[in-house]
């Protein structure tokens, strides 16, 4: 069994303990992966514990010198901060936080302004996260609780509110920049203003214009300077420290124009100032706007809930709000309408859409005693539905959690721009001092000492860098859900783009997971008493083969005997049962000689394998009866599924507990590659891992409780919607759509968001890579102009934008589709 979890390891000192942790575990026989973080002294490690115990794992890095214990209580909480803006923002809160005992893993994200901490309750308590937060500079908000979220106004809220504050910026902005240069251009200035006739009115007047943009971009200079003073600088910090240097010349230099130098008139910089504070307002919006669009997917899954439901109490129609509908409750869904709840349905017959669940197109057939999801509509029949989830326990409520998780998740390939955010802000206020000061030794040159050095910290904020990861990852999980597939992590998106072998659980995955009775070959025995027996010890059963076997015998009318006993399912062979007095066997070769069962038909069983069938042996009384064999309908896209993944140059392989000739004979039918045959369910993950030991980066593909183990073992688990709880818990990605096609999907995903991710970091790293020497001056070098601070401000707004903007294609992405 693959368990993964976390163990406290005391007395590691330095990032050499760390690592000589991780190698001596990870040589055990059974561990497939060990994270150790010197920071909060924990080891998270996955293995398998039928190789390998905590007892030996313990034993191990005791040996290595150090402490195990695994006395600790996991809690996870979303803890809703106020003040993020950038990569440099979240960096500082991480930094805070992991100084704390006790913290397990930490994500913060800058596009919904949350920190997922996981902590140890026994270590540390919330309080102390918080104080963290606020200690970095940032307020944190009460944490959320899980349920689903109608969605309040406060983001509408604070983008009017944005919007707002622009909308001033730029209307005093407008007649600050005709003063400050219309005299330049030849345009009609007043004489009371005019830089030629009264100097200090028109220094004046441009610092009445600059105040209100000043008081409505007042945010960058209190959290700016606050973040600088506690030793976390951030964006604002760059630009409350540029535009307060703009300003204070500006003061000095009408300071000096009433003393009567008035030169000073043509180098005040106060257009500059409200210029810079005005066009990063801009951008912010912009980049606000595009983020909300990016979030989309959220909105529209959380927008799909049904408000209210109308619950029967005797012949009486009660409408309330879905908060109030409990289990069991009956619930009535006329045509037209949302199904409210999960449930099961208990009378009426319908179609019902599920489309904006499972992304399938095709309404669904609704009988008695069939399954409902939550926010499906029904289409034309009406239905009373019996209450079987609610609140967060709903599908549509884990969909929504599952999203979330993943759009707050970290991809491996943002560690870089984390790594580099953290330190990018004080190197961009040396490298900006640094190039001040040499020009002005340089030139003594005050005015293009002072352009430099705003241009410099203007130009170099990191606020593509911060959400070029961040903005794809949500955008693609976005796209992901609507399409029926929810890649659960960061990790998981990025991974699956490097998967190069395949293996499918063939029943439910590959095949229908309907199976049929095909052939009932009996030796001189009745028929259906033979039929009945079988019929009868399946009865019950979860099984597809014994289901089928059970459906058979209602089908011809056969009343099946309820007096079983001494019943027993033999794991990867079959069943035995006394019936009537008699013992029965039903199962395959290794059942039959296990039992000691003579003159069986192997033969006949060969044939009914080649044909793609399952035998199964039937032995009463240890005399060998006859055979029966259930085929299993193969999925109608598996072919042409398969086929495009092995276009796509990745391996393919099928895994089963069938006969090897029956699933050769399935494997022919769909082109697979490798199958792997007569496979007891808890050695599924064991040759998922044998797989990755010869280098394969192996996705697992599977529907049942038996799967999980191995899609927990494989690089990536992808679960088939239809499929059990526990198997889509285990999984990376789930698959909504009950359809192999979608893996292709999810692989396709992976890739054009990794690409557009790569684009991202490219522009955003080469943005401040070029941008940051040009607003140093090296273009003089080449008798080329210096940067005005006003152009690097509207470059430093539109890289955000940008990265955004590209970020967003990817909701347009077509993807493979049968």
């Amino acid at each position: 069994m693959l368990v993964k979890t976390t163990y406290n390891i005391d007395g590691m000192n330095c990032a050499a303990c760390s690592s000589t942790v991780e190698r001596v575990t990870r040589k055990l026989k059974g561990v497939s992966s060990v994270s150790v973080n010197i920071n909060t002294k924990k080891m998270l490690i996955e293995y398998d514990s039928d190789v390998v115990t905590k007892e030996t794992i313990f034993n191990t890095v005791k040996k290595a010198g150090f402490t195990p214990s695994d006395d600790y209580e996991e809690k996870s909480v979303t803890i809703p901060i106020e003040g993020m803006h950038c990569a440099a923002c979240a960096s500082a809160i991480e930094k805070e936080i992991n100084k704390l005992e006790g913290i397990l893993e930490i994500s913060i994200n800058v596009l919904t302004n949350k920190a997922y901490v996981r902590y140890d309750v026994k270590e540390v308590r919330l309080s102390e996260i918080k104080k963290a937060i606020i200690k970095a500079g940032f307020t944190p908000h009460e944490i959320e609780k899980g349920s689903i979220n109608e969605g309040d106004d406060t983001e509408d809220r604070k983008q009017k509110k944005m919007w707002f504050r622009l909308k001033i910026a730029i209307g005093f902005v407008i007649p600050l920049l005709y003063i400050s240069m219309g005299h330049m251009m030849g345009l009609p200035i007043p004489s009371f203003i005019n830089p030629d006739v009264e100097p200090l009115n028109f220094a004046i007047a441009q610092f009445v214009l600059l105040t209100p943009i000043v008081i409505v971009g007042r945010y960058f200079y209190t959290r700016g300077f606050k973040s600088l003073f506690t030793g976390h600088p951030n964006m604002d910090s760059l630009i409350a420290v540029g535009t307060s240097a703009a300003i204070i010349y500006g003061i000095v230099a009408t300071y000096q124009i009433g003393r009567g130098q008035v030169h000073y008139v043509h180098d005040l910089y106060i257009e500059s100032a409200g210029t810079i504070i005005a066009l990063i307002m801009l951008g912010k919006s912009l980049e606000h706007r595009s983020k909300g669009k990016a979030s989309q997917a959220i909105k529209k899954l959380i927008g799909l809930r049904p408000k209210e439901a109308v619950v029967l109490h005797g012949e009486e129609e009660i409408k309330m709000p879905i908060d109030e509908v409990e289990i069991g409750d009956i619930v009535l869904v006329k045509p037209g309408e949302s199904v409210p709840v999960d449930g099961k349905v208990i009378e009426g017959k319908s179609s019902v859409d599920e489309s904006m669940i499972s992304g399938e197109s095709m309404p669904v057939e609704k009988t008695v005693g069939t399954k409902v999801v939550g926010a499906s509509i029904n289409k034309n029949g009406l239905l009373k539905v019996k209450t079987t989830k609610v609140g967060a326990e709903t599908a549509l409520a884990k969909i929504i959690k599952l999203v979330e998780q993943a759009q707050s998740s970290k991809a491996p390939i943002a560690k870089l721009a984390d790594i580099i955010s953290g330190y990018f802000v004080p190197i961009v206020i040396i490298i900006a001092l640094v190039s001040a000061a040499i020009w002005y030794i340089s030139s003594s040159n005050l005015e293009v000492t002072l352009k430099v050095f705003i241009s410099v910290l203007v130009i170099a904020c990191p606020c593509a860098l911060g959400l070029a990861t961040p903005t794809a990852i949500m955008v693609g999980t976005g796209k992901g859900a609507d399409e029926g597939v929810l890649i659960k992590s960061g990790v998981a998106l990025e991974t699956a783009h490097k998967i190069d072998t395949i293996v499918f659980d063939k029943t439910g995955t590959i095949t229908e997971g309907k199976p049929e009775v095909t052939d009932l070959v009996i030796n001189e025995h009745d028929e259906r008493e033979i039929l009945k027996l079988i019929a009868s010890a399946e009865k019950g059963s979860e099984h597809p083969l014994g289901e089928a076997i059970v459906n058979k015998a209602t089908e011809d009318g056969i009343d099946l005997n309820s007096s079983i006993s001494d019943f027993a399912s033999i794991s990867g062979q079959g069943i035995k049962a006394n019936i009537e007095g008699k013992e029965l066997l039903l199962g395959n070769e290794k059942m039959m000689n296990q039992f000691n069962i003579e003159n069986y038909d192997i033969e006949k069983s060969q044939e009914l394998a080649s044909q793609g069938k399952t035998p199964m042996f039937i032995a009463i009384d240890g005399n060998y009866t006859g055979i029966v064999a259930v085929a299993d309908t193969v999925k109608k896209d598996s072919k042409k599924a398969i086929k495009h993944l092995r276009d796509m140059g990745i391996k393919v392989a099928m895994i089963t507990g069938d006969h090897q000739k029956t699933a050769e004979a399935i494997a022919e039918q769909v082109g697979i590659d490798m199958v792997i045959a007569e496979v007891l369910p808890e050695d599924k993950s064991r040759e998922v891992k044998t797989l990755q030991d010869k280098g394969y980066r192996v996705a697992m593909v599977g529907d049942g409780i038996n799967d999980a183990p191995a899609l927990a073992q494989a690089d990536i688990g992808l679960a088939i919607g239809s499929g059990t709880d526990v198997a889509m818990e285990s999984a990376d990605i789930v698959l909504m759509k009950d359809s192999i096609v979608d893996v292709i999907k999810a692989i396709e995903l992976s890739k054009k968001t990794i690409r557009n991710i790569k684009e991202n970091l490219f522009w955003a790293f080469g943005y401040n890579t070029l941008g940051i020497p040009v607003a140093a001056g090296i273009l003089t070098l080449f008798d080329g102009p210096l940067l005005n601070p006003m152009i690097a401000a509207a470059a430093m707004s539109l890289s955000s934008v940008s990265v955004v903007t590209n970020a967003l294609r990817l909701r347009n992405v077509k993807l493979y589709d049968i």
